[in-house]
């Protein structure tokens, strides 16, 4: 694992460092070729950190995420998903494809939603989902990059209200007209980005 991020960071090294436009097109299509993939992206945050930490002190908010990451890892793998890595109150996969991803972000949402009913207001997991579909870099399941990682991430962790599963137009256009899922459309605008989106509904 360590080796092949080594050579991964190894070509972005001389492609940061070569002088010739071509030569450095051609270190970038090795990056492509070699980790290159059309993956759905599925990331979600723990809604309320700051206000939960500050209520109720770091350790109950840790104990919150840790819940989360033992509850949300199965119903991945469940979906033929990918665990890229877990950062904070923040959870990254992958999926192959949207259909995968969504159904995935419902039965994560649904388990959280009847596990909520059980436990007390201060201890309840809320979590704001965001996916997209699209070609990446993914180095062997430790890290992803791309436009379809950063977008999923916007709608995630700031666009998503708790509870939300919010799905880009791109994403959307890659299910069969009859998909089945129920979804009204939204427009943002983060970062100088336009982002048109779905909303699923519950």
């Amino acid at each position: 694992m360590t080796e092949f991020k080594g050579h991964f960071l190894d070509l972005l090294l001389q492609y940061s460092q070569e002088p010739d436009p071509a030569q450095r097109q051609r270190l970038e299509d090795a990056l492509w070729r070699t980790y290159g993939a059309e993956r759905a992206v599925l990331v979600f945050d723990m809604s309320g950190f700051s206000e939960l930490t500050y209520r109720y002190g770091i350790v109950h908010f840790l104990s919150m995420v840790r819940r989360m990451q033992l509850t949300t890892e199965p119903v991945i793998l469940r979906y033929s998903g990918t665990l890229v890595k877990f950062e904070a109150d923040n959870c990254y996969a992958m999926f192959p494809d949207v259909d995968a991803a969504i159904r995935a972000a419902r039965e994560i949402k649904a388990v959280f939603d009847a596990a909520n009913e059980a436990t007390p207001d201060e201890l309840d997991i809320h979590l704001a989902c965001g996916i997209d579909y699209g070609r990446i870099l993914v180095i062997s399941g430790q890290d992803f990059f791309g436009n379809a990682v950063n977008r999923a991430c916007k709608l995630g962790e700031d666009l998503a209200a708790a509870g939300e599963i919010l799905i880009t137009a791109e994403a959307m256009d890659t299910l069969a007209p009859d998909h089945g899922h129920a979804v009204t459309r939204v427009q943002f605008e983060i970062s100088g980005l336009a982002i048109e989106a779905y909303r699923m509904k519950a």
